[in-house]
């Protein structure tokens, strides 16, 4: 199996810190992100695809081709268009199912390990307390508890599955046109995208995460998983 882990991003809001070195190098309990997210890849995946852009000659000398035992292939993103386009610039390079992790969050080895059993699947995190100041990607359920809608930057409710960005998924995401992550953007989103295949019948099961650490700013470097 193949992991896909999105890395190409500036990490503006990471101030000074990311002026030398792109953020998934960036170091939580003197790891990399990156490597935490190695670390966390189930046995099943034999090959990370990296999309790469920002400094990514500073990731390219810090993985190589090889890391943990698992072949490296590096896709760069030379237009920063947003996840769903990242994703699509590694058609050529992608086999099957695989799965797609954000390379500035940290992720639970064991729930990756329960994605992967699944045909297609999204990463989630319950809520426990009403979100004040920050929005997030809510994922609502259909009857049968399958993903049924997305709806970003929403002020969040106890109870509410927050969008974790990681996502199993096939092919056939290749065969929609990418859709635009908002009405106020030039990017292209991962989820938008992919939720054409919903639409069309796929059926994308739902995995509760036992613990996600979004890493958004220089406060979330003090703290790991």
């Amino acid at each position: 199996m193949q992991a896909v882990i999105l890395a190409a991003g500036l990490g503006t809001r990471m101030g000074e810190l990311t002026k030398k070195n792109p953020k998934p190098l960036l170091t939580i309990e003197n790891k990399t992100i990156l490597e935490h997210t190695f670390a966390a890849l189930p046995k099943e995946v034999f090959e990370v695809v990296l999309v790469v852009g920002y400094l990514k000659e500073n990731i390219q000398k810090y993985i190589g081709n090889e890391y943990e035992g698992k072949k490296v292939t590096y896709v760069e993103q030379k237009e920063l268009l947003g996840t769903g386009h990242a994703l699509s610039m590694c058609k050529k390079v992608l086999h099957d199912k695989f799965i797609v992790l954000m390379g500035d969050d940290l992720y639970e080895k064991k729930d990756l390990e329960e994605m992967v059993k699944h045909p297609l699947c999204i990463l989630v995190r319950e809520i426990k307390k009403d979100s004040v100041e920050d929005k997030y990607a809510i994922a609502k359920l259909n009857g049968g508890g399958k993903l049924s809608e997305i709806i970003e930057r929403q002020k969040a409710k106890s109870g509410d599955l927050a969008n974790c960005g990681a996502y199993v998924l096939d092919k056939r995401y290749f065969d929609y046109s990418l859709v635009l992550a908002g009405n106020q953007t030039e990017e292209y989103g991962l989820p938008q995208t992919f939720m054409q295949m919903v639409k069309d019948g796929a059926q994308i099961d739902i995995v509760r995460a036992t613990k996600w650490h979004n890493v958004t700013n220089p406060e979330d470097l003090k703290e790991g998983l």
